[in-house]
């Protein structure tokens, strides 16, 4: 800017100005990251942020400022950490979220009283509401050269020439109309965290505080009968890295000793380690997703410790190895095989599974679904020779010949035509068995139109397949 640049000047004017300018690429997925990056760190201030592309951030310090001794403190230890990381910052604190961010596109360090708002703005610029350039250009020929002599005019005037929209903006710029802003996490039910004087590093001590928390967290969640079922832990490092860790349940969580548990088993299962780094300054623990705990008889019923029992063994296994690797199957209401069997998490479905009513079979009757089921079909060769309505002599499966010696059947399934738009070839089902006693489930993909001629083989639009195979 002190050699005559400005933005929006061509390339090749400004090269003209500045002949020693260096030029680089500019990568807005990295900018997005970057600031991205920026607002997890600034969680640690306030858990209410969110974003103001292309370049800004909003914090709604509400009720956070004493946690850092006053206002002034927060913004300068917010700042000073930026600026120290290698970020130009400019910072304001408003009662309004566009006063605030036009004060910052002027200077730094503003703090402003409420009501002071219209005054604070007033000499600035126009180019400071952030408006679109047709309308600064406009003002600007109009002769209101600063905010105060915008805020001047008439409101009507105003509206009429430049819409509704920029008055909008005006008056919330002088802290005449406020609008929320939108976070980009929605806010914990209930949060508890530690700070520490001095970086912390070591896995035993951050154990040790991470149980203190949920400690505390429990306590919390007790008072109002509530219990988690989603947890997080982020970890603030002091280079400004941040950490989240999240774990579910598949019932309200009560107990600070199973929370710390399952932590356990998350962080012990990750494939990139928790890297502390110069150590982490700030833990935090929070309940993002509660339930009202149900009172149950636990004396007298053992059906109740059994299913608390089961309910931890799943979750300790989905904080290892995820929620979705654990799953309970429910019966569906089809006559598709590959679709009458629903997989849903363990976690989220367990009662359902328990209570899930399933095809009743007759005892004495030989099952009429495998055992085993293919998630897809698997292509068998079949000879010409195979009678065309009936089931195959021998079929080619896996690179080995079988010769079938008994056969039940045919079962036929029609594909589903009013749940897709085009229905699929009815199948024809063949509960074989081959001369080692190997027992198949097989079936014809397609119907004959008619019967070929005697030698003409059968036609190429029938495929066989195996889906399943039988204890």
């Amino acid at each position: 800017m002190r050699a005559g640049l400005s933005i929006g000047l061509p390339l090749a004017n400004a090269r003209a100005i500045c002949p020693e300018l260096t030029v680089f690429d500019a990568d807005a997925a990295a900018d997005r990251k970057t600031l991205g990056d920026i607002a997890d760190w600034c969680d640690r201030f306030t858990p209410l942020v969110a974003l103001d592309p292309p370049h800004g951030l909003f914090l709604d310090i509400t009720g956070c400022a004493h946690l850092f001794g006053g206002e002034r403190a927060l913004l300068q230890a917010a700042s000073g950490a930026l600026a120290r990381q290698g970020f130009a910052v400019s910072a304001a604190i408003a009662r309004t979220p566009v006063c605030a961010r036009t004060l910052t596109r002027q200077a730094s360090g503003i703090i402003i009283a409420d009501g002071e708002e219209a005054a604070a703005v007033g000499p600035l610029p126009v180019s400071a509401l952030g408006a679109d350039e047709a309308i600064t250009g406009g003002l600007r020929r109009a002769g209101l050269k600063t905010i105060g002599d915008v805020a001047a005019r008439g409101r009507h005037e105003i509206t009429a020439r430049f819409g509704a929209g920029f008055t909008c903006l005006l008056e919330q710029a002088l802290g005449q109309g406020d609008a929320p802003i939108s976070p980009r996490k929605p806010l914990p039910d209930y949060i508890v965290e530690k700070r520490f004087p001095e970086p912390v590093a070591t896995e035993a001590v951050i154990a040790l505080n991470l149980s203190a928390l949920s400690a505390m967290l429990v306590t919390a969640m007790d008072r109002q009968g509530k219990g988690a079922r989603r947890l997080e832990a982020s970890f603030f490092r002091t280079d400004g890295a941040v950490r989240t860790i999240s774990v579910e349940t598949g019932r309200p969580v009560t107990r600070a000793e199973v929370i710390g548990r399952l932590f356990r088993e998350r962080l012990d299962a990750l494939n990139d380690p928790l890297d502390p780094g110069f150590g982490f300054d700030l833990v935090r623990l929070s309940a993002s997703r509660t339930e009202i705990v149900v009172q149950q008889q636990r004396d007298l019923d053992s059906n109740v410790h059994d299913n608390d029992a089961l309910a931890a063994l799943i979750d300790r296994i989905a904080a290892r190895i995820g929620g979705r690797r654990v799953v309970v199957h429910l019966p569906e209401d089809t006559h598709i095989p590959e679709r009458a069997v629903l997989a849903a998490p363990a976690q989220h479905h367990l009662a359902a599974a328990a209570q899930a009513a399933w095809p009743a079979r007759v005892e004495s009757e030989p099952p009429l679904r495998p055992l085993r089921l293919f998630d897809r079909p698997e292509p068998i060769k079949v000879p010409f020779a195979t009678v065309p309505d009936g089931p195959p002599h021998q079929f080619t499966w896996r690179r080995v010949t079988h010769a079938v010696v008994r056969v039940e059947g045919p079962e036929r399934i029609a594909m589903e035509w009013w749940k897709s738009d085009g229905a699929g070839p009815t199948r024809d089902y063949f509960r074989i068995e081959d001369e080692a006693g190997l027992r198949f489930w097989i079936f014809r993909d397609g119907l004959y139109e008619s019967e070929p001629a005697e030698g003409a083989g059968q036609p190429s639009s029938i495929r066989w397949f195996v889906h399943g195979l039988f204890a």
